[in-house]
């Protein structure tokens, strides 16, 4: 028989709806690795429980705090991800990350938004009546507002776009870039930065050392976000002027490449999410 470790009359911890997908197949990578260890380390905060993406509208009413991790792209199951948002938001749940993101979480109109005020992003726009604000580049990439984790990205030579550019889908220079790079959050504080030193390989990842220039170049996009709780990565990839442009703003459930880290940074990433997660589940319910 199993027996708890903890006191008699102890405090209940908080109890914790973890949702991921294990089996998601991504390329190149090992999601449920990530998770595994996550919730391994968190379980010794929390009252830790897992479910699929697909089970978590059905079973959030009985935890203090829903935590969306790699629960895969929603692309998949867009109805049942709604339905879920709809639910947590008319509960006044806790959902972390807060279901307030304006980036990744509502699609990526974002990045044509951002284009448009100027930001350093990728020229995008979303129809072919546009395309002369894009500079002039043999190849476009083009891939869908609400895909993720590049499905239905596709690199097309600018005279097979026509059709294409309905308002469904964004269109982009296909920029030679020296490297990506990404600048991983939690609740606003910089963690860590990851680049891929060889664009063709590019989730063999290695730490990068962020200057004061990157950072703020990440921060922007951090605090135009908003979120303030939670985790976010800013993907960006070096222009060959040098200048970096955003890729990608992640504030759904971004992938953190814990494995790529030495073990004190992965040591002190879990520290701050442990912080962080013990702060949002002590406070008020979202009111509905």
């Amino acid at each position: 028989m199993f027996r708890s470790a903890r006191r008699p009359h102890a405090r209940r911890p908080p109890r914790i709806l973890y949702v991921t997908d294990l089996a998601y197949p991504a390329r190149g990578r090992r999601y449920c690795d990530e998770d595994i260890l996550l919730t391994s380390r968190l379980r010794e905060h929390f009252d830790l429980a897992l479910c699929h993406p697909l089970d978590a509208a059905a079973l959030m009413d009985g935890y203090d705090a829903v935590v969306v991790r790699n629960s895969g792209p929603v692309l998949g199951y867009q109805r049942e991800y709604e339905a879920f948002r709809e639910r947590a938001l008319a509960a006044g749940a806790r959902v972390y990350n807060p279901l307030t993101g304006r980036a990744d979480m509502r699609g990526k109109q974002y990045l044509l938004d951002l284009s448009a005020a100027g930001f350093p992003v990728i020229p995008t726009v979303d129809r072919l009546a546009d395309l002369h604000r894009l500079p002039a580049a043999e190849r476009y990439v083009v891939k869908p507002k609400l895909g993720a984790d590049s499905l239905g990205l596709r690199i097309l030579p600018a005279g097979r776009l026509t059709g294409l550019a309905d308002g469904t889908v964004l269109i982009q220079p296909c920029v030679d870039f020296t490297y990506e790079v990404s600048f991983y959050f939690v609740d606003d504080d910089f963690q860590y930065a990851l680049h891929a030193p060889d664009p063709e390989r590019r989730w063999e990842l290695v730490p990068y050392p962020a200057t004061a220039a990157d950072l703020e170049f990440a921060r922007r996009f951090v605090d135009w976000n908003g979120l303030g709780q939670g985790i976010q990565r800013v993907d960006a990839c070096r222009a060959p002027d040098g200048e970096l442009l955003l890729v990608e703003l992640e504030d759904l459930n971004p992938y953190l490449s814990l494995d790529a880290l030495p073990e004190e940074a992965r040591d002190a990433f879990v520290g701050a999410l442990t912080s962080s997660l013990g702060r949002f589940v002590q406070q008020a319910p979202v009111p509905a």
